[in-house]
């Protein structure tokens, strides 16, 4: 069972507020920290972070309009269907090996810094951050990572090393989100994107969304057990 941190010392903005909806932007709040205590409070109120320019600057995001994978509307083509064939799906055997590679400075509008890469270290010490692997040959391929509360899974970011590695390890989390039969949990992208709507994300207003999560934190945690297929 993941352990709960301490609890966050600072208060976030209620995105239920009709004048913040009313404003229409995706930026709700700056400053804060990164400590575990705050990271779950933030994903639990249907915030998450980005880091901004200088050192201790964090920015506090609620898209207008959510990014989300219905987990009974994954798109799979023939040739992924293919290539899932040719790798393994593991969880949580390289962790921070996955945080790195989605966090290489040689990839473009690349924001996973060091500050990053620790904060989300420190969650999936206590239990909460999860990566999805897809191995090949003996070699990590590609792979995603992001943050387990309840029945939501927030997505933070992917990568591949070798084709269709990463929608493979999308593939095998939503297999994992769907393996025990409970409904109604929550795969968040945070943003919708042309790659990501091929594969079946929509978008949702960020009301709808709230009541999504408020319903999905309510359910079990789907990284429970053995997960490596």
């Amino acid at each position: 069972m993941p352990i709960e941190p301490p609890p966050s010392e600072w208060e976030f903005v209620d995105l239920a507020d009709p004048g913040l909806d009313a404003r229409l932007d995706d930026l709700v709040g700056m400053g804060a920290d990164l400590a575990p205590g705050t990271l779950l409070a933030a994903y639990r109120r249907g915030l998450f972070p980005m880091p901004g320019e200088r050192r201790r600057d964090y920015l506090w995001f609620s898209p207008v309009r959510r990014g989300i994978l219905p987990l009974d509307g994954l798109k799979t083509s023939k040739s992924l269907r293919r290539s899932a064939r040719d790798f393994e799906i593991r969880v949580d055997t390289a962790f921070e090996e996955v945080v790195a590679a989605c966090g290489d400075p040689r990839r473009p509008q690349g924001w996973i810094d060091e500050r990053i890469q620790t904060a989300y270290g420190d969650l999936h010490r206590l239990g909460w951050a999860h990566s999805v692997e897809a191995w090949r040959d003996g070699e990590l391929a590609g792979g995603l990572y992001g943050v387990s509360i309840g029945g939501l899974f927030a997505g933070e970011s992917m990568f591949h090393r070798q084709r269709d590695a990463s929608k493979v390890a999308l593939v095998g989390l939503v297999a994992l989100l769907r393996s025990d039969g409970v409904e109604g949990r929550l795969l968040d992208v945070q943003w919708s994107t042309p790659h990501l709507a091929s594969l079946g994300v929509v978008e949702v207003p960020r009301r709808s969304y709230l009541e999504l999560l408020a319903a999905a934190l309510e359910l079990p945690d789907a990284f429970a057990g053995d997960q490596t297929t």
